[in-house]
């Protein structure tokens, strides 16, 4: 069973209790993923977030029964799971553009959020996984010394939110404080500490030889080893975050591996990238 069925089956789970509350790691579980994993493969795949997903859903059923029947717009509301007829407006009018009164009374065609069906994201990926593999490199384990930084999965903020993390941490100089560098100009970006309700803490360091004495706001991290995909990604911001989504998006559900448990990182080669365009390498960890 790939990740694209595993999904799919979260999806059923999700679609037959559209307005009941579900925790999240019910919903993982029926893909035998961890919560967190299980958001971050969704939102990659699809370009939007489960609770995003739910809500939209949500909502395009609740379009239904607006235009079909006449019953009260406030019963609509709490069998959507909102707490008051206001609320329920804010929301449909936020995604639809109108009301649901408005809506009621006129012939308007709304942008409906459909059930979503994983095979067909399998399909289109199959030769795109066969044009862009990794090298499969076995890694010792590293001592990281860096700064912590707070994000989130949710509504995609991370790949709006690591490019501002960079800057902080070269503008600040936090590379010039950390001591016994192994290797000077290759900055590390850790995704860590996963958190089931989507936030994570993104690291950014670099490898020493030991850890010694802890500085003020710095963190220490150690990258277990083991057996990595290793993926090149040369080009703009834009293009890495671009990489990232089909890793996970496209190659991990399609590739006869898993992604085991541990951080994935990236690693930029600082004296090989020029402004626009960053030298770096992205590791999963898979098995």
């Amino acid at each position: 069973m790939n990740d694209y069925t595993r999904v799919q089956n979260a999806i059923e789970f999700i679609e037959n209790r559209l307005h009941e509350d579900v925790d999240m790691k019910e919903i993982a579980a029926q893909a035998c993923f961890s919560a967190f994993h299980f958001q971050r493969l969704f939102h990659l795949i699809t370009g939007f977030t489960v609770h995003e997903y739910i809500r939209k859903r949500r909502l395009s059923e609740a379009a239904k029964v607006v235009k079909e029947t006449n019953g009260s717009l406030l019963d609509i509301a709490l069998s959507c799971r909102y707490g008051s007829h206001e609320a329920f407006t804010r929301s449909f009018a936020g995604f639809f553009g109108v009301t649901p009164a408005e809506y009621r009374k006129n012939d308007y065609r709304l942008n409906m959020q459909n059930k979503v069906d994983f095979r067909d994201y399998s399909g289109r990926a199959n030769e795109e996984t066969k044009l862009r593999k990794p090298d499969l490199v076995r890694l010792e384990p590293m001592k990281i010394v860096g700064h912590e930084y707070k994000t989130s999965l949710n509504n995609g903020s991370y790949f709006a939110d690591i490019p501002g993390f960079y800057d902080h941490f070269g503008v600040n100089g936090y590379y010039e404080r950390i001591t016994d560098r192994a290797k000077p100009d290759f900055p590390y970006g850790i995704g860590a500490y996963y958190e089931d309700n989507g936030d994570f803490s993104f690291i950014i360091g670099e490898e020493v030889h030991s850890f010694g004495n802890r500085e003020t706001g710095f963190v220490h991290f150690e990258i277990p080893g083991g057996t990595y995909a290793e993926f090149k990604a040369n080009g703009a911001p834009e293009f890495n975050q671009s990489l990232w989504r089909y890793i996970y998006g496209t190659w991990l559900p399609n590739s006869n591996y898993e992604r085991r448990e541990g951080p994935d990182f990236e690693v930029t080669d600082v004296r090989h990238s020029v402004p626009g365009c960053l030298a770096m390498k992205i590791y999963i960890p898979i098995q």
